[in-house]
């Protein structure tokens, strides 16, 4: 009879560690682009936080692929909880390298990203199709102690290129704030992706004027995307100007695990 009990004790021990752990959300890790910082999530932070998912907004150093991979991936290390792992623009690539090889990430988001296969560039694959107005609206590189050039928009072709359905106010301050890239960075061979192990969403708007959104249904479909959302007039800031839209795929990209 003890050993009756013993069993029914250790079966209702075991069935609440698995409810708990079933209850544990994800982490959600999100990694801005080029020509933005942290910030640029904040609207979709306001509303994973709210439903009770744990975040956190990873600084990009936007210096070279290789190294703000490594960066992003020094983050994801010290996370326990399995991963949701989030990327804007050149943030997709960024990703894509961060999570390969790790088993804690167990989904991608791209949002308005670029996800290169092996071998490409982040500036070739943007301009493998048409449609990109990015060149023209860029200032005068920085030059860089160390031989390489920062890039950075004009400011005052900012909110047309970059944010066009953002109010005007708040594009002219993420213009002021922008961070820049290096032109290396964009030019820097990807390695071998973690889209090809790990499942991906895609969300981006039809009104994109850095990345195509021909190219982004590409590689959406050449990722084998679990779900892919066109949002109707929205800029390449889509999760700035529609962070509910955002926030609700990252979500379910959260609950697929």
């Amino acid at each position: 009879m003890n050993k009756l009990f013993a069993g029914l004790a250790l079966a209702a021990l075991v069935g609440a560690s698995s409810a708990m752990a079933a209850d544990v959300k994800p982490t959600v890790v999100l990694v801005h682009g080029a020509f933005a910082d942290s910030s640029s999530w904040n609207g979709v932070v306001k509303i994973l936080q709210q439903d009770g998912y744990p975040v956190i907004a990873a600084a990009n150093p936007l210096r070279s692929l290789k190294g703000d991979a490594q960066s992003v991936a020094d983050v994801l290390a010290t996370i326990k909880t399995p991963v949701v792992l989030v990327g804007h623009s050149y943030g997709g690539p960024v990703i894509s390298a961060a999570a390969y090889g790790n088993a804690n990430v167990k989904g991608l988001v791209y949002v308005a990203a670029l996800a290169p296969e092996a071998g490409e560039t982040v500036a070739g694959l943007a301009g493998r199709f048409p449609g990109s107005t990015l060149g023209p609206t860029l200032a005068a590189p920085v030059a860089l102690q160390d031989g390489g050039k920062d890039l950075y928009i004009q400011q005052d072709k900012f909110h047309d290129q970059f944010a066009a359905d953002v109010p005007n106010a708040a594009a002219q301050l993420m213009a002021a704030t922008q961070r820049p890239v290096t032109e290396a960075a964009l030019n820097e061979a990807a390695g071998e992706p973690a889209w090809k192990s790990i499942p991906s969403w895609f969300v981006y708007g039809d009104q994109d004027k850095n990345i195509p959104p021909q190219a982004m249904a590409f590689m959406a479909q050449r990722a084998h995307a679990r779900q892919t959302v066109v949002v109707k007039g929205a800029s390449h800031v889509v999760m700035v100007s529609n962070p509910k839209t955002v926030a609700h795929l990252i979500e379910s990209a959260a609950r697929s695990q």
